[in-house]
């Protein structure tokens, strides 16, 4: 058995806001999820070691682009859709209701084209604009990133989480 630091162990977990036209992807969580079922949230996924392990390191000891990949397989994978232009938004923590700490980085992509399929983890979508999204039972906080990264797209200037 590996001996680690449970003060140093967390999930890592990549979310990503998709936009299109204008508006911005939403998905409902399944019933049966342990985080936030039932509610609204952004297509993400956890990191596993899988998603670098077998890979070609980018330099002699390391990988780049992990989060940016992971974001990319789990927007396939829960929506059927291709991303681009991937952007960093914010970070935060929480601790899952069985107790494991998450980190959390929130990106957010384009996806120009494509129809949305989703997985069984998810059981509805909307494309919202930012007024609509403010109506929708997000998960607490995804309102806030999604006014950061509207915010963004229409000042080119990232302000970062506000309480």
């Amino acid at each position: 058995m590996i001996a680690y630091d449970e003060n140093q162990v967390h999930y890592l977990v990549v979310t990503g806001i998709i936009v299109r036209d204008g508006k911005y992807l939403i998905a409902k969580r399944a019933d049966w999820e342990k985080a936030f079922p039932g509610r609204w949230s952004v297509p993400g996924g956890k990191l596993k070691v899988s998603d670098y392990i077998n890979k070609p390191k980018d330099t002699e000891h390391h990988w780049y682009n992990i989060f940016e990949n992971v974001v990319i397989r789990e927007a396939k994978e829960e929506t059927g859709l291709d991303i681009t232009e991937i952007g960093y938004i914010t970070s935060m923590i929480y601790i899952r209701p069985d107790g494991i700490p998450c980190i959390i980085v929130s990106l957010y992509a384009n996806s120009p084209s494509g129809e949305v399929k989703l997985n069984s983890a998810l059981t509805e979508y909307r494309w919202v604009n930012i007024q609509e999204a403010r109506s929708s039972d997000l998960i607490d906080g995804i309102y806030e990133e999604l006014l950061i990264l509207d915010n963004f797209l229409k000042t080119g200037k990232m302000t970062g989480w506000k309480k």
